[in-house]
């Protein structure tokens, strides 16, 4: 049987709202709980989550009111016949079964001069950012659907700022999870390193032949929300929820630096699921921690600045071109990234010391573990390699910076293929 979206009410005064932005265009699969629409009202604007899974039909166009309590689509089971009788209908009352959608938090709503509506059309997140960061929407340009503002043409109005209130950004949402879809083999997971993104693995995935490859993506960092990270701790708790949403039997876990002391507390908390764990320059074995190429890369606003830190990270600088350079700072030009993984720097490294010890993780875990290390690494000392016990394998390359997996990649690959 459909199920009937309703327009909800979401304050005590509103006797209608206003559809600005469809998510989910007719005929797609929707899950609970996914963004479906944008609403604006009198006082409010928000997104509104579906009430329930199933395929979207009947939905109302976009700029008409809807009095509260009518409905604006219906949701169906798949295969399930679309009847169009219920199509929507705003002049006269619903019946039969509805269920009404649920609302995100309202925001504050601006005035535009130049709007006839005496409205800014902005997304919730849009204005949840203009309002913390004292963004003025009214002269705001927006990208977006007639004019809409979206969160990046905000951020861009924050572009001349030097810095963004980290505490402003709460993006919602889970982490970005990724799949190369091989043929053979158990699943591979891999949680990159800090200031990186689920690319920087493609170098190593070349070497691992057709395994399946799930990437997760930290918040603060590739498509994952940024938002305020208050502990190791809690940026555990994030990576460990998107582990479970993934919902394997079993996983081969490898992890870079940061990302490696994440895949090292990951084992420790989910060791029944991993078939072995392998740490790349891992992060977690010791105090000590090279700050400020970090903090640098962080703060570079521009290529020219961004290259002098990501020649510290490998042992050959020529692997740093100018032109690769430009090619990271393009996705770095976000200024709420930087701030974002300055305030993550700041929280995990306090004072320019590992705020977190994994020492007794790496001597509880009773999988396969091994360790691969560059012995030029100039961000994390590679003889903290030497406090792992003594069943862990330990790989250290001569000529290899803080990125093995990029810098030697087939080497790194063929260790990895014993292993799994």
């Amino acid at each position: 049987m459909p199920i009937e979206v309703i327009m909800p009410k979401v304050d005590m005064d509103m006797s209608s709202g206003r559809i600005v932005a469809w998510h989910v265009a007719p005929g797609d699969k929707v899950e609970k709980g996914a963004p479906l629409f944008d609403i604006e009202t009198d006082k409010a604007a928000m997104e509104v989550e579906a009430p329930a899974s199933g395929i979207l039909h009947h939905r109302i166009d976009p700029g008409v009111d809807v009095p509260i309590g009518r409905p604006v689509a219906w949701l169906y089971e798949e295969g399930e016949p679309v009847d169009k009788k219920n199509e929507p209908d705003v002049s006269e009352p619903s019946g039969g079964r509805s269920t009404s959608a649920a609302p995100s938090a309202p925001s504050d709503h601006k005035v535009s001069n130049d709007n006839p509506s005496g409205k800014v059309r902005a997304t919730p997140l849009a204005r949840k950012l203009a309002s913390q960061s004292g963004v003025d929407l009214s002269v705001t340009d927006g990208t977006g659907a007639r004019g809409r503002i979206q969160a990046a043409d905000v951020r861009l109005a924050l572009k001349t700022r030097h810095e963004l209130d980290p505490q402003a950004l709460h993006e919602p949402g889970t982490l970005s999870i990724t799949h190369a879809a091989g043929k053979t083999g158990t699943p591979i997971v891999v949680i990159h390193g800090f200031a990186s993104d689920s690319a920087s693995w493609a170098p190593l995935e070349k070497e691992l032949g057709d395994r399946p490859i799930i990437r997760i993506d930290l918040p603060c960092h590739g498509r994952s929300p940024k938002r305020p990270i208050a502990s190791f701790a809690a940026l555990m708790r994030d990576t460990r929820a998107a582990f479970d949403s993934i919902a394997l039997e079993q996983a081969h876990l490898i992890g870079h630096s940061l990302g490696g002391a994440l895949a090292l507390a990951l084992a420790d908390t989910r060791e029944r699921w991993i078939r072995s764990l392998t740490l790349i320059a891992p992060a977690g074995l010791g105090p000590d921690i090279n700050w400020a190429p970090l903090a640098g890369i962080c703060r570079a606003r521009q290529a020219e600045s961004l290259a002098p830190w990501l020649r510290i990270l490998v042992a050959d600088e020529t692997m740093i071109s100018d032109n690769y350079a430009h090619a990271a700072m393009a996705q770095r030009q976000d200024p709420a990234l930087r701030t974002a993984q300055m305030a993550l720097l700041e929280t995990l490294f306090p004072d320019g010391v590992q705020a977190f010890d994994l020492r007794a993780a790496l001597r509880r875990i009773d999988v396969p573990t091994q360790i691969i290390w560059g012995k030029r690494d100039a961000i994390i000392p590679w003889r903290h390699a030497f406090r792992a016990p003594g069943e862990v394998a330990l790989h250290l390359y001569e000529d290899v910076g803080h990125l093995p997996q990029i810098e030697a990649p087939q080497e790194v690959g063929k260790i990895l293929r014993r292993l799994l």
